[in-house]
């Protein structure tokens, strides 16, 4: 993969979205890499918060968040084990609560400001979080390439786990996130489409590079 060596950015904004194993984690990623990004998943924030939740099994949750995220640093995350079955299925009940909506959308924004620039992936940044973002990408990929991507990350931490099975928790995810009330899986009318399932990972950063390389030019 090219590898460019280039002077930090000063301020660029990128954000994000789509469904579960779409491959917007693993392009934000490689575009955050690429160009001195800070990248930041919304997605492990709202698994994380199922973490803590399923852990402390706090009595006021939002209180409790609140002070958890206050000072949070983000690199204490990749630390832990947050994609289990368990965390997963509760993310996506999780996500559907306006209060803890508000406590990672404040994060994610004072993140943004904090570092100008930064690349954020997820499912409503486009549209809730970042709406001003300098550059939007919305990630889409056939439910089976899905299904087997997310289905080999899993069979390297559990031998148990079955391809039915997680295609079928990724159907349930996607349309939890799609019909939710509170800031459902969308795509902004700016957002430009990165199909992965026809696009290797060079190709996939070549299409984004092209982009970002268009903007900062």
């Amino acid at each position: 993969m090219e590898n460019l060596k280039r002077k930090k950015i000063k301020q660029l904004v990128i954000s994000c979205d789509g469904g579960a194993a779409s491959g917007k984690t693993t392009g934000a990623k490689l575009v955050s890499k690429k160009y001195n990004l800070k990248f930041l998943s919304s997605g492990l924030l709202y698994r994380y918060v199922s973490y803590l939740l399923l852990k402390s099994k706090p009595r006021n949750k939002i209180f409790f968040l609140e002070k958890k995220f206050n000072n949070l640093n983000y690199n204490k995350l990749k630390k832990i084990n947050l994609h289990t079955p368990e965390i997963s299925e509760y993310s996506a009940i999780i996500a559907k609560n306006k209060d803890v909506r508000k406590i990672l959308k404040r994060y994610q924004i004072k993140f943004s400001k904090k570092f100008k620039s930064c690349c954020i992936e997820g499912r409503d940044i486009s549209t809730k979080i970042l709406p001003n973002s300098d550059l939007k990408f919305y990630f889409i990929c056939n439910i089976n390439t899905a299904a087997l991507r997310r289905y080999k990350e899993l069979k390297k931490k559990s031998k148990n786990i079955r391809l039915k099975d997680v295609k079928r928790a990724l159907r349930k995810r996607d349309r939890l996130d799609k019909q939710r009330k509170i800031s459902p899986l969308l795509k902004h009318r700016d957002s430009i489409i990165v199909n992965t399932q026809k696009l290797n990972k060079k190709e996939m950063v070549e299409k984004m590079s092209k982009h970002i390389e268009n903007l900062i030019n």
